[in-house]
């Protein structure tokens, strides 16, 4: 469906990708980065440019403990809503404040006009969706249900997302840990993009 977009890591190895999407939040991403420490795991955050502003010191905090982090646009915009110049303009304002080549589109959804742009045209980033979503952003399913759906899938090479957000907080304060330990059990590796 996206050319061009990366889906999954070379499984060559035992590393494993955990990425965290819509922070910073000044609850939900400390908690992440006290347990991502814990375990010695490293990640990447794709991060909305508005709340970069409103909390650069968490940002900051993700760079100074090794993490990467990607852009996630501005203001969370789905490509399939908004005019092309509008996705458009709204990534290069978040790259304002998030300097990287990586991004991932909120809730998945761009054009392939607005990816192609993204990939050329001088923006030269690198596309990052994921092999397994947790779901933890659903209010309908149970914390253990997101769990199950990455620990079924967590192999080698897998780019798995969560959300370091308020509304993802309840099933990922059970399911990461979970998922930390079983990595840990299986010798897995987090490693940041």
């Amino acid at each position: 469906m996206y050319p061009g977009c990366t889906w999954e890591m070379p499984g060559d190895d035992n590393a494993v990708y955990l990425t965290f999407d819509d922070g910073p939040d000044p609850v939900v991403t400390p908690y992440v980065l006290d347990i991502l420490a814990e375990y010695r795991v490293k990640a990447t955050f794709f991060c909305i440019g508005k709340n970069v502003v409103l909390y650069p010191e968490i940002y900051h905090r993700i760079l100074a403990e090794g993490h990467s982090v990607g852009n996630h646009t501005q203001n969370h915009l789905s490509g399939w809503k908004v005019k092309d110049d509008a996705y458009l303009n709204d990534v290069q304002e978040a790259a304002r404040y998030i300097r990287s080549d990586l991004f991932r589109p909120p809730y998945g959804r761009a054009t392939r006009y607005q990816m192609k742009c993204l990939r050329e045209s001088g923006f030269n980033m690198k596309m990052i969706m994921w092999t397994v979503l947790s779901g933890d952003f659903d209010t309908g399913i149970k914390p253990e249900k997101c769990y199950q759906n990455v620990a079924v899938n967590l192999r080698p090479g897998a780019i798995i997302t969560f959300h370091d957000s308020r509304k993802a907080e309840p099933r990922l304060r059970y399911a990461l840990p979970e998922v930390l330990k079983k990595m840990a059990l299986e010798g897995l590796e987090g490693r940041a993009l």
